[in-house]
C-alpha cells in the first residue's frame, strides 16, 4: 500500500510543477489571460460549469435531479453515452470477425483486402457521409465512434489468434481436442491479452472521435462545449473541457488496467 501511494505521488510531481509554472507565468503577466487563463481561473470556471443551473427547490425537484442539472455533468453523461454505445457496437462487430479471420485462412482471404483498404481511412473522413446517412444527433456520432473502435479491436484480435503458441495447439490435438474445443479452450484464451490491448486502444480512439463528432453533429457533450467556448473566446472553458476529457480518459484507462490484471492473472503467472 505504501509503495502504491509512493507511485501515485511520483506521478503527480510533473503535473504539479507544470501547474506551478503556469500559475507563475500568469501571475507575472507573461501571457495574455485571454489566450491562456491561469489555473485558478480555470478552476473557478470548472466549479461554475459543474454547478447546478438553478437554486435547489425541495418543493419542485428532488435532490438527485437538482444535482444532475449541472451543465458539466450533463455534457459528460452525453459524451460517455456516445462513447459506450459506439464502442460496444464497433467492438461487438470486430471481435467475432477478428476471431474468424484469425482462425480461418479462408475467411481471412475473403475479408482482408477490403479491410486493408478501409483501415487507413480516418473516421473523421466519414463525417460528410454520416451526416447524409443519419442526419444530426447521436446516430452519426455513434457511427463514427464505432468505426474508430472497430479496427483496433479487429487487428489485435487477429494478431492474438495468429500468435497462439503452436505448442498449445499440438498438445490439444494430441489430447484429441475437437475443432470447437481447440477454438474455445486454447485459441480464444491465448488471444485474450491481445484482445484487451485492442480494447484499450479502441476506447482511446473512441474518445478522439467523439469529441470531433460532437463538434459537428450534436448540440451537447464536452466536444460541443469546447467548440461553443471557442466561438465566444472563453479560453478558460475550453481548457476545462479538455481537462475533463483527459480525466475521463484516465479513469477509464485505470479501470481497464485493473480489468486486464484481473482477467490475465493466469497469463502473468505463466510469464513469471
Amino acid at each position: 500500500m505504501k509503495l502504491k501511494w509512493r507511485e501515485i505521488g511520483a506521478g503527480l510531481v510533473v503535473p504539479v510543477v507544470l501547474i506551478a509554472i503556469w500559475q507563475a507565468a500568469c501571475s507575472l503577466e507573461w501571457v495574455n489571460p485571454q489566450v491562456l487563463p491561469s489555473p485558478w481561473a480555470v478552476l473557478k470556471k470548472w466549479l461554475e460549469y459543474a454547478s447546478p443551473m438553478t437554486p435547489y427547490d425541495p418543493a419542485s425537484e428532488s435532490w438527485l435531479a437538482w444535482t444532475l442539472s449541472g451543465e458539466l455533468l450533463r455534457d459528460t453523461m452525453g459524451t460517455m453515452y456516445r462513447v459506450i454505445v459506439g464502442f460496444v457496437v464497433g467492438a461487438g462487430l470486430a471481435l467475432p470477425l477478428g476471431l474468424l479471420m484469425g482462425s480461418s485462412a479462408r475467411v481471412y482471404a475473403w475479408f482482408n483486402p477490403l479491410l486493408q483498404v478501409l483501415r487507413p481511412i480516418p473516421p473523421i473522413a466519414y463525417i460528410p457521409l454520416s451526416i447524409l446517412w443519419f442526419g444530426l444527433g447521436n446516430p452519426p456520432a455513434i457511427f463514427l465512434i464505432s468505426i474508430g473502435a472497430f479496427f483496433p479491436v479487429l487487428m489485435n484480435t487477429i494478431a492474438g489468434v495468429h500468435h497462439v503458441d503452436s505448442i498449445y495447439i499440438r498438445a490439444a490435438r494430441n489430447l484429441g481436442a475437437s475443432q470447437s474445443t481447440m477454438f474455445l479452450r486454447v485459441m480464444l484464451p491465448a488471444a485474450v491479452p491481445y484482445i484487451l490491448s485492442g480494447v484499450r486502444i479502441g476506447i482511446g480512439t473512441a474518445f478522439i472521435v467523439v469529441i470531433v463528432s460532437e463538434m459537428i453533429a450534436v448540440n451537447n457533450g464536452l466536444g460541443f462545449r469546447i467548440l461553443e467556448a471557442r466561438e465566444y473566446f472563453w479560453s478558460d472553458k475550453i481548457i476545462v473541457g479538455m481537462v475533463s476529457i483527459g480525466l475521463l480518459g484516465l479513469a477509464i484507462d485505470l479501470a481497464m488496467n485493473k480489468l486486464n490484471k484481473h482477467l490475465l492473472r493466469w497469463h502473468r503467472g505463466l510469464e513469471n
